[in-house]
Order: C-alpha cells, then sequence, then structure tokens
C-alpha cells in the first residue's frame, strides 16, 4: 500500500523519516502474525498504529481491543484479562470471559504493558508462547488464537534489569520493534500538525481560521512539546478560541506554551529515591545542582586555561596579563589535580599580580606546578549571588523571580528573607 494513503486514512501527518519508517515497518509487519511492541512517548500516537497494524492484516474482520494496562488497579487485571469462575472472589457472582477470549481470532492492543504486575506478566507470556490461558478460579486449560500488539513508554530492558518486567516476555513482545518519534524529533512536521488542528478547531467552532508569521512559526517549531501530539492538539484549541483571528506573532503563541522544567539526572534520582520529600526541599536540590554545574564548567574553563599556561611556559607573563580578569572571575570549592594541585584566587582579590603571585620561577615551575589557594566561594554566597541577579533581571518580580530559578515563590521569599535580600 502506498504509504501517503496510509496516513490520508489514518489522518497522521508529516514527513518525517522516522516516522515514514515506522509506518513502512508497520505496513511490512501487519500481514504476519508476529507479536509487536511500540515504543514511543505518550501522545505520539502508538493506539493509531495499533489500528493500522489490525486493519491491514488478515485479522481486519476479526474483533479488535485496546486495553490500558496502566488504569486498571493490580487485584482485578487478570479477571479482565482472562476472565473468572463464580466465586473466585469476593464480589464474582457470575462466570466472566476476559479479553483474551472474547477477542479470540482478532487482535487486542496492551497498552503501557511496563505496567503490568509480574504475576499477569507470567500469564501473558504462556498465551504468547502456547496460546493457553487459565480462568481466575478455574484450572480448566482454554486456548485462544490471539495477535498481540504492545505499546510502552518506557525502556522494558531498564525495567527488566531492575526486576520489574520478565526479560522472557520483552523479547516474546519485541518480535518486532517500532519506534515511534517523539514530536521534537519531527520539527519538519509540526507547523503541518499545527495547521491541520487550525482548519479542525476552525470548522468545530465555526470561527475563522489562524495564521503565524515566521517567528511565531519558529517558536513553535523549537519547543520540545513534552505532551507530543497530543499537547500541540489542545494547545492550538486553545489558541484558536481564545485569540482573535488573523495573523498571530511569537509573543500572541508563548503564552499557551508552558515552560518546560529542566532536568537534572542525579535530581531525577533524589526524588524517586525519597518520594516524600516536599516540593519545597527538592526546589532547594535544583539550585545547589545548578551552582554546582556552574562551578563544574566554570573549573573547565580554569583548567584550560592553567595548563595552556603550563604547556606554554615562555609565554606564561603574557598569557596571564591577557587572561587576568577571566581567571579572577572563576570560582570554585574544590582543587582540582593532574599530576598537580591546582586552585583558584577569588574575585575579591584587589591587589592580585599574576605574573608575580602564580608563576614561580621555571626552575621551581617543573617538578611543583603548584598555585597557592587564596579564597574559595561557598555554596551559599553562590545561591545568594543567584537569587539576587535573579531579581535584578526581573526588576524585583518574584513571581518571575521563581520561575526562572525554577523554585516556589514560598521558597524564594525564605531565601530573600534568610540572605537580607529585601
Amino acid at each position: 500500500m502506498d504509504i501517503q494513503l496510509v496516513k490520508n486514512r489514518y489522518a497522521i501527518i508529516g514527513n518525517s523519516p522516522l516516522l515514514n519508517l515506522a509506518i513502512e515497518t508497520a505496513l511490512r509487519v501487519a500481514p504476519t502474525d508476529m507479536s509487536v511492541l511500540i515504543n514511543g512517548e505518550s501522545g505520539v500516537g502508538k493506539e493509531v498504529f495499533s489500528k493500522l497494524i489490525h486493519q491491514n492484516s488478515h485479522r481486519k474482520h476479526g474483533p479488535f481491543i485496546a486495553v490500558n494496562c496502566g488504569a486498571i488497579p493490580e487485584g482485578t487485571i487478570d479477571s479482565e484479562l482472562f476472565g473468572h469462575e463464580k466465586g473466585a472472589f469476593t464480589g464474582a457472582t457470575d462466570s466472566r470471559k476476559g479479553y483474551f477470549e472474547t477477542v479470540n481470532g482478532g487482535t487486542i492492543f496492551l497498552d503501557e504493558v511496563g505496567e503490568l504486575p509480574l504475576g499477569t506478566q507470567a500469564r501473558l507470556l504462556r498465551v504468547l508462547e502456547s496460546g493457553e490461558f487459565i480462568r481466575v478460579g478455574s484450572s480448566k486449560i482454554q486456548k485462544t488464537e490471539v495477535r498481540v500488539v504492545a505499546a510502552t513508554n518506557r525502556n522494558l530492558l531498564d525495567q527488566s534489569d531492575k526486576g520489574k518486567f520478565r526479560t522472557d516476555l520483552y523479547y516474546r513482545l519485541a518480535t518486532v520493534p517500532i519506534l515511534l518519534p517523539n514530536l521534537s524529533q519531527r520539527k519538519e512536521d509540526i507547523f503541518l500538525i499545527f495547521m491541520k488542528f487550525v482548519q479542525e478547531f476552525s470548522e468545530k467552532y465555526k470561527i475563522a481560521s489562524i495564521e503565524l508569521d515566521p517567528e511565531a512559526k519558529r517558536l513553535l517549531e523549537n519547543y520540545p512539546w513534552p505532551g507530543n501530539i497530543r499537547q500541540l492538539r489542545n494547545v492550538t484549541e486553545q489558541i484558536c478560541v481564545l485569540e482573535p483571528s488573523g495573523y498571530l506573532n511569537a509573543s500572541q503563541i508563548q503564552k499557551y506554551l508552558p515552560p518546560v522544567a529542566i532536568h537534572l539526572p542525579m535530581v531525577q534520582n533524589l526524588n524517586s529515591s525519597n518520594s516524600s520529600n516536599s516540593s519545597e526541599s527538592i526546589s532547594e536540590r535544583d539550585i545547589l545542582y545548578r551552582i554546582l554545574f556552574d562551578l563544574k564548567k566554570d573549573m573547565a574553563e580554569l583548567k584550560k586555561i592553567v595548563f595552556q599556561l603550563i604547556e606554554n611556559q615562555g609565554a606564561k607573563g603574557t598569557f596571564l596579563r591577557e587572561n587576568e580578569k577571566v581567571i579572577q572571575q572563576i570560582f570554585a570549592d574544590e582543587i582540582v589535580s593532574r599530576n598537580s594541585n591546582l586552585s583558584i584566587f577569588s574575585e575579591n582579590n584587589s591587589n592580585l599580580n599574576p605574573s608575580k603571585d602564580l608563576i614561580q620561577d621555571e626552575e621551581e615551575l617543573e617538578p611543583i606546578h603548584t598555585i597557592k589557594i587564596e579564597e574559595t566561594r561557598t555554596l551559599e554566597d553562590q545561591e545568594k549571588e543567584m537569587i539576587k541577579k535573579s531579581l535584578e533581571r526581573n526588576k524585583g518580580r518574584r513571581n518571575k523571580a521563581a520561575k526562572e530559578l525554577g523554585i516556589s515563590e514560598r521558597t524564594l521569599y525564605r531565601k530573600i528573607k534568610q540572605y537580607d535580600l529585601e
């Protein structure tokens, strides 16, 4: 089947090479009975691809059912999938068929399959290997002939390493993996999808269409869209309803794009390891880690300068004079070593004479390579300065400063009082 006809049939917008590859893979595997695992972030259209596979297979006249595994409570998931007998558990007043029984001869789409409990995973593996299952509360083996298409927004191999997902089930499901790109990987498609939604909502609400100037278009294309197509659709609907029709600029679009938080890996690990921490304390850690990352960048710059100085000893006096301001502006709270001990001068040393204080005689420099520590800046000083500069940039508007720093206004007020920045 022609790929453009498929896009038209399933309302798939875009010409991204990654998107086209996913469609081609789905079309190739559709006529077979192989299990398929669709990987992709939330909101990229995984269910659309499950329907594409089913409707282009020999099972297209059979039943199709989509099951959100994450939305079914752990205590009832086995009953939902495999059925139960009367009296199997409290409230089981009648026997009930499960999805694998009712969809016999068709396709079952297991969305968010990574949310399945380990016990249910074992039952699912048996279905995939032998087509057999047992109802909850029964000992009778039943057969089913169902094709399984699964989807997840998680890395199931990582989940497997943590003991949260069966490795054997992963390889059974991922006979053919399909990776759906997120919207930020399809920048060339974002404006096309936006205009498709504009047309849809203009007709739905019977309002005039809108257009974007070049800056607004670039803003849309460069926004990361963490919610992917689902988020873009919601934003487009808001713009169509709330903005006057006509030619919109970047500032009119910007107010509908929520700021995207910068998640640092170490901060995420801390959050996951202690879920009871308040959001306020997490925000404080965000500030501290930002400062540490800035220090790391400063240290790298200092290393580059000092090592270049050591390697070019003949020109050390000129080099230091040229870089005196840079050296004075760099701060750190640790000593970096590379077969030698290096340290940092603070910008508060107003009488710094780099050619005299930093460099010893050439005879002494080779075996020692030591620079004396004069002063270091504490982490609290860095935090205070960061908050002060943010307030200055935002002309004292604390709500904007708090948003820029990635902390709550309550935390900012407390820090202002702590550091006497009123």
